[in-house]
C-alpha cells in the first residue's frame, strides 16, 4: 500500500519574476502534517528570516549544479 508524501514541491527556476508571493501562498496552503520542499537556483538567504518570523523552520542543502533544496516546515 502507497503512503500518501506530506510533501508539496515547488520549483521557483520556472518563476518569472521574484518568486516571494508564491512561497507565501505555497506555504499558506499547507495542510496540518505537510511541508514544502523548495527548489531554487540559488540560496534565498533573505527567506529565512521570513520563515523565522512566520513561526516556519527550514533546512537548506546545496545540490549537483548548483541548485539549492529548502525544507519547510511550521515550528
Amino acid at each position: 500500500m502507497a503512503t500518501k508524501s506530506t510533501d508539496r514541491t515547488l520549483d521557483v527556476r520556472e518563476i518569472d519574476g521574484p518568486p516571494f508571493d508564491d512561497i507565501m501562498a505555497a506555504l499558506e496552503d499547507l495542510e496540518a502534517g505537510q511541508r514544502l520542499r523548495l527548489i531554487a537556483p540559488f540560496e534565498p538567504k533573505p527567506l529565512y528570516e521570513v520563515l523565522d518570523d512566520r513561526g516556519f523552520t527550514h533546512e537548506s542543502e546545496k545540490r549537483e549544479g548548483g541548485v539549492w533544496h529548502v525544507r519547510i516546515d511550521r515550528a
